[in-house]
């Protein structure tokens, strides 16, 4: 029973997430909704970063190709983002009523625009105190580079497919 469940909610975040990339289309927009994403010149994940988005840049719809949208950011850069990281929700970074004109951090921001932050995090742990956090935070932290990613496939002999992870 807990397999079924597990499996349904991925299955049911692909839908929606392919469901918002068909609303969105060519010529519309996108939010980047993750703290931070590579604008890549071609679409995989291996493929070369030329400029990074970050949480609440909007960009411009220019081609879908499987889970890759090939985008038009701010300063004329064209790229290719993966769908998981865009959202057609206009994202729009408030203070109050008036748009906001300082910046938070990105962690703030990236657990803001998922419904969490630092004072719901602290009471879920608060109340989840037989979890242990550690790896999680460890997880977190851990960063993997292009070309650590490309020396990894490489050593494994895997191939991604175009379009990326399929």
């Amino acid at each position: 029973m807990k397999i079924s469940r597990f499996l349904c909610v991925p299955a049911a975040w692909l839908g929606l997430l392919a469901l918002s990339v068909w609303a969105a289309g060519p010529g519309g927009t996108m939010s980047v909704q993750v703290k931070n994403t590579a604008l890549r010149a071609s679409p995989a994940f291996i493929g070369k970063a030329i400029a990074t988005l970050s949480y609440g840049d909007q960009v411009a719809v220019i081609e879908s190709q499987g889970p890759w949208i090939k985008v038009g950011a701010s300063g004329g850069l064209t790229g290719w983002a993966h769908t998981s990281a865009l959202t057609p929700k206009r994202i729009v970074l408030q203070s109050g009523r008036e748009t906001a004109r300082t910046k938070a951090s990105g962690d703030e921001l990236a657990l803001a625009g998922k419904g969490f932050n630092s004072d719901v995090e602290g009471e879920f742990r608060k109340q989840h105190r037989n979890i242990d956090f550690t790896w999680i935070d460890r997880m977190e932290k851990t960063r993997v580079s292009p070309g650590e990613m490309q020396s990894f496939l490489k050593a494994g002999g895997i191939t991604p497919g175009k379009g990326g992870a399929q």
